[in-house]
């Protein structure tokens, strides 16, 4: 994988691999670790996707605030385990629901390391997609439905005008003297504003993209169909092969570690 400049001034050999192949790999990671709760293999697949990390073409500073959420939630997850998980062992604190013991102590690190193992590599990894190149790798790769592919992409793009058509629903609402009723009542009368503003712009987007051909079922004069075309070809070769690897090669080495140590914890085994 050679390095390469996308979305402005990300650099780095992932930015420019294929959405496909880093939706995959994030899979390749998290599927396998989900069998297991253990601290071993989920802080040996953290120390790896390190790796991944520094090559994800991300800024420390953007990492870390980018990650902020997937930072908070492990530990107030590990302390949750650590106070009501399965009491086992020798027993440190035991005060109503509370019961801290050695066992719920070892599976709230496990958990800790777990979530920060499985979240982490989707986060970092999902920084750098575009959705227009998610869909067109999704539709001409994995060869989904282009009607429900095209249908998302454009769904998806529509999101960011909500934060807009909420603000001015709230200036049109204050413009008409309607804002200073309850803000229960204020906030779910815009709530419904917004929902029918929503759906008349989705039908338009439908009729537009019905006009356009983006159905998929075209036909020619001899209604035979007509292959569809794509403005952007999406690409597989050497540099999405070799994050897959990098992704199954993490998840085997940390399951192994595990297996080896003896700390290996099957979810589903006998307890």
């Amino acid at each position: 994988m050679s390095a390469s400049v996308v979305n402005g001034t990300r650099t780095g050999p992932i930015v420019a691999v294929n959405p496909v192949a880093k939706l995959a790999a994030a899979l390749l990671i998290a599927l396998p670790l989900v069998l297991t709760i253990d601290p071993v293999s989920a802080a040996t697949a953290l120390t790896l996707e390190s790796v991944l990390f520094a090559l994800s073409g991300l800024r420390w500073r953007e990492f870390w605030l980018r990650t902020l959420p997937v930072w908070i939630a492990a530990p107030l997850t590990a302390l949750t385990i650590a106070l009501y998980g399965t009491a086992s062992g020798t027993i440190h604190i035991e005060w109503l629901f509370v019961r801290v013991s050695d066992g719920s102590l070892e599976l709230a690190l496990a958990t800790f390391f777990r979530v920060l193992a499985i979240a982490l590599p989707g986060v970092v990894l999902f920084v750098t997609v575009d959705p227009t190149d998610l869909a067109d790798g999704l539709a001409q790769l994995v060869r989904l439905p282009a009607r429900f592919v095209l249908g998302a992409l454009a769904g998806m793009r529509l999101l960011a005008l909500l934060g807009d058509d909420w603000r001015a629903l709230g200036l049109a609402r204050r413009a008409r003297g309607v804002a200073d009723a309850g803000r229960v009542r204020r906030t779910l009368g815009m709530a419904f504003a917004l929902l029918v503003l929503s759906i008349r712009r989705g039908s338009k987007l439908a009729t537009a993209m019905e006009a356009r051909g983006f159905r998929g079922h075209i036909v020619d004069a001899g209604a035979r169909p007509v292959p569809r075309t794509w403005a952007r070809p999406s690409r597989w070769g050497a540099p999405e092969w070799m994050l897959l690897a990098a992704g199954a090669a993490i998840s085997t080495i940390a399951l192994t570690v595990a297996v080896a140590a003896g700390s290996w914890n099957f979810i589903f085994g006998p307890t």
